[in-house]
This record gives C-alpha cells, structure tokens and sequence, in this order.
C-alpha cells in the first residue's frame, strides 16, 4: 500500500473509532432516533443530487436503508442512550462479524472457512464474557439492544455483498437518504414532537458539530475514502484495518470519556478482536481486484 493511502486508511480507522465518543456527546442533547435521522440527513443531503442515482437496484438500496441506517443505527444509539458506554459499545458491536458470516452461509449458500467457523467461537466466547461481567456498569438490556443491532449489521452487509454496488460512497448516500423518514417518524412516536422540538430549539455547538462530525466525518469521509480503497487494492489488505476501529473506539473512550477497561472486559476484547481477525484475514492470492468487491460484507466496517 501506497504511504498516502496507508495514511488514509488509518484516518478511516481513527474517525470510525473516535465517533462512538461523538455520538455519546451527541446524545447529551439531542434524542437518539433524532440524532440518527440528522446524521443520515446530512450525509444525504445535498450529496444525492450531487453524485446521481445508485447503480444498484433500489430494492437494495432500501433494505440496507432499513436494516443499517434505521434498525442498526436506531438501536445502537437507543443502547448508548440508556448506558452502554462508547468503548464497549465499539467492541461488542463488532459481533456483526459473527452475524455476517452466518448469514452469508444461510442466505448466500457461502461454504466457510475453518477460519471463520473458529473465528465465530472464539468471538462468541468473548461476547459471553462481557453479558457475563458482573463489574459491567452498562444494563443488560441495553446492552442486548447493541447485540441485535449487530444483528442488523449483519443483514445489510449480507444484502451489501449481494447488490454489489461498484460506487460505495453513492450507495451510502442513497441509503442514508432512505433511513431519515423512517428515523424521524420513529422519534416523533417514541421520543415525542415537544422532546424534538425541544432538542433543535435548544441545540448547542456541541451537538452540532456531533452531527456534523457523524455525517460528513464518518459516514461521507469513512465510506469514500473506504471504498477508494477497495477500488486501488484486494480485500485482504484493506479488510485488517477494520480490526483496529474497537481499539481505537475503547482507547478514545478511556482517554476522553474516563472509561475504565477492567481485566475480564479486557480478555473479552481480545477474544472478539481476535474473532474477527479469523474471519477476515486469508491467505493472499494474485488476482484482479473488481470493483464489485466493495460489496463484500467483510469490507463494511463504520458505525
């Protein structure tokens, strides 16, 4: 790789990372579904009419609307909303790697790799270890919404890897454009039209440049320069980068937010990063890279 765009995928990596302390600053004064459907608007809006339609078939391009921008998103900020802190909200989110690969052999007729099939186990048994925590201050149930949202992550990648799309950056546009209505409509229901309101009345730079940061910062800047990557390289030298976002996401945490990582949420994360090594590193082999493989959903590392 290129010093210049090893630069690039590091700062991928450190924006991905940091924007799980964001959305917890976000979150301080704007609800959760409220703050999801402004970070789609912006990423969506005025890039839709800037980049052309998606060269996908929309079906596509609203079920990853649904699934990711909406369901996973939606109940990742819910969860982080009612206490799952930023540093373990980016490590046990990852099990969308564990939810992508069986959903690729479910749906997609994959055969896996002995990697991967080791790679969930050894995931599993961290995840196990965080809901086991008796020290974790985060609730249960929230931190069982972040699972399911991981659920969902792995649903829109399932899709992702099936559409194919040759342009991920148009593709996240679009797909960011289909989650606002849904978003907004579940906020006015769940949160209210006073709290809204309230939220936008009352909104200081803090929660602006939140927003700013989530729409431009991680879904526009991650997702372009994530995609040029792809197009200028294989998988399996862009795809071990995204090991590195929990790391950064539980580093920022401690370090911003005073975060503490205790011993067994600690083994836990090296369990899970582990995990996700298995499943995404393979042996190199000489071949053209397509772009089409910006589909794959090993690649669709963001949150």
């Amino acid at each position: 790789m290129k010093p210049r765009d090893l630069l690039l995928a590091l700062a991928v990596v450190v924006v991905w990372g940091i924007n799980f302390v964001i959305i917890e600053v976000g979150l301080e004064g704007v609800p959760p579904l409220l703050l999801s459907a402004l970070r789609f608007f912006f990423a969506a809006v005025p890039a839709i009419f800037l980049l052309g339609k998606p060269r996908v078939p929309w079906r596509y391009v609203v079920g990853v609307g649904l699934a990711l921008g909406v369901a996973k998103f939606g109940l990742l900020f819910i969860a982080m909303d009612h206490g799952v802190p930023a540093g373990l909200s980016s490590l046990v989110l990852q099990a969308q790697v564990i939810f992508t690969v069986l959903f690729a052999i479910a749906v997609l007729r994959e055969r896996p790799r002995p990697a991967q099939l080791i790679g969930i186990v050894i995931a599993c048994v961290g995840i196990a270890l965080i809901v086991l925590d008796r020290k974790l201050s985060a609730p249960l149930g929230a931190l069982v919404l972040v699972i399911v949202a991981a659920g969902f992550w792995g649903v829109s990648n399932t899709i992702t890897r099936y559409a194919k799309p040759p342009d991920t950056l148009r593709f996240m546009v679009w797909v960011s454009a289909v989650a606002v209505v849904p978003l907004l409509v579940l906020s006015l229901i769940t949160e209210g039209p006073r709290a809204d309101v309230d939220a936008l009345r009352d909104i200081n730079l803090s929660g602006i440049g939140a927003i700013a940061y989530l729409a431009f910062g991680a879904t526009l800047f991650g997702f372009g320069v994530w995609g040029y990557l792809l197009r200028q390289y294989d998988a399996s030298t862009v795809a071990p980068f995204s090991l590195l976002v929990p790391i950064v996401g539980m580093s920022a945490a401690w370090v911003l937010r005073g975060e503490a990582v205790g011993l067994q949420q600690g083994i836990a994360a090296v369990l899970v990063i582990g995990g996700m090594a298995c499943t995404i590193i393979r042996r190199r082999t000489p071949r053209a890279v397509k772009p089409a493989e910006s589909g794959d959903p090993e690649l669709t590392s963001v949150a």
